[in-house]
């Protein structure tokens, strides 16, 4: 069996950066190693060698999902160069090697075991472009083209040793223009309207809304507390809680004015929100209106929080695993960011994310994997792949 390190080594220096997008040259790794193993597959390309790669045969229960576009990454500020894909002190180096060609890796060394121990596969393989921005060439456009039928899926996201995510926040992004009344910039505030001005009355208000909680089920209090918990210690942040139970924001973008001595007439504002459970987005949008007269939306992308049941036997069992490999109790938590398991779940797949990677290091310099997470990924995920074929045994 080829060790999940040296997979996933392979991988990082397989340049796939996102943008621009192209990923045929991991999707052909991938390829080669699934038909060196005799598992059939098929590719789905879009414009710009955007593509991804879905295993053959009957549909499955269970499905795997991961994704092999990465962010962008300069060379300043590395250890180990970002494409150097570098083994070195328990670790493999390098963009991507937590986010998430490490959890890739995982994937494939594990269906190796599994295929060298003379047991078919009982799980769908679904690798994808283009997560990082949005999924539209990806797992999208996968679901359009109906190419995945509804199932139980495991997409290899890096997460917590101990906890496996089974729901995420909601994504409102907003791209707002403000326009405003010009005049002589000596005699503002008592003449002309500011467009800039009116931009941060409103981050004034989006601020407030910061500080408001809304319901959720009593049957999440418990996960929602964990989560916080561990929030607070991978990030080492007070206030844990307030990430899932309350609208996070970042004005990404805000540009404007015309000259330093005119009343901006034009401003535009690039917000990101996350949701949380509990909170309507359409509500929440109506009032950040009502208190921009002056602004117009120009695009919106809307995505509801999502959630797998965690009383659901999926999760009972992932959780069950990752214990026996981790050797202490497993329990689900619900994830701050966003990822393609939004679409899927959206789409009628159970989703939980789970894999192996450094969450401090994501998109950020000296990305890194422990070579020992591999591992346990690795062994909990042929676990998992074993687990399913007994169900279909007995069945």
């Amino acid at each position: 069996m080829r060790e999940p390190q040296k997979i996933c080594s392979d991988l990082v220096a397989i340049r796939s950066e996102n943008p621009p997008g192209e990923t045929s040259s991991p999707i052909k790794y991938i390829r080669d190693f699934l038909d060196d193993l005799g598992i059939g597959s098929k590719v789905f390309c879009t414009p710009g060698g955007r593509c991804n790669l879905v295993t053959t045969g009957e549909p499955k229960p269970f499905m795997f999902c991961g994704h092999v576009d990465v962010v962008p990454a300069l060379e300043e500020g590395w250890i180990y160069p970002p494409f150097s894909g570098t083994i070195e002190g328990g670790y493999v180096w390098g963009r991507g090697s937590s986010d998430m060609k490490g959890g890739v890796a995982a994937i494939l060394s594990a269906c190796e075991a599994l295929v060298e121990a003379g047991k078919a596969l009982p799980a769908t393989l679904a690798f994808v472009c283009d997560e990082e921005t949005g999924g539209e060439n990806g797992v999208r456009y996968l679901l359009e083209q109906d190419v995945l039928a509804p199932c139980d899926c495991l997409i290899a996201e890096p997460s917590p040793a101990l906890h496996p995510c089974i729901g995420q926040k909601g994504l409102c992004r907003l791209e707002l223009r403000f326009t405003g009344t010009p005049g002589h910039g000596s005699l503002y505030p008592l003449v002309g309207v500011s467009a800039v001005m009116e931009a941060m009355h409103l981050l004034e208000y989006i601020q407030c809304l910061h500080e408001q909680s809304f319901p959720f089920n009593d049957n999440l209090r418990e996960i929602i507390r964990t989560s916080s918990q561990v929030f607070s210690e991978e990030f080492k942040i007070d206030k844990g809680n307030e990430i899932l139970e309350r609208v996070t924001f970042n004005p990404g973008v805000i540009s404007g004015g015309e000259k330093v001595n005119i009343v901006a007439q034009n401003c535009n504002l690039d917000l990101e929100m996350r949701i949380p459970l509990g909170c309507d987005i359409r509500e929440l949008i109506m009032g950040i209106m009502e208190h921009a007269p002056h602004a117009s939306i120009v695009k919106e992308t809307l995505h509801e929080p999502s959630l797998t049941d965690p009383s659901c036997d999926f999760v009972s069992l992932v959780c069950r695993e990752v214990e026996a490999v981790q050797g202490r109790p497993a329990s689900p938590i619900l994830q701050w960011a966003a990822s393609d398991a939004r679409h899927l779940r959206a789409a009628g797949f159970r989703v939980i994310e789970y894999g192996p990677g450094e969450l401090a290091t994501l998109h950020a310099t000296n990305e890194r994997v422990r070579v020992a997470a591999l591992e346990k990924a690795t062994e909990i995920y042929l676990r998992i792949m074993r687990a399913y074929s007994s169900r279909s045994s007995a069945s």
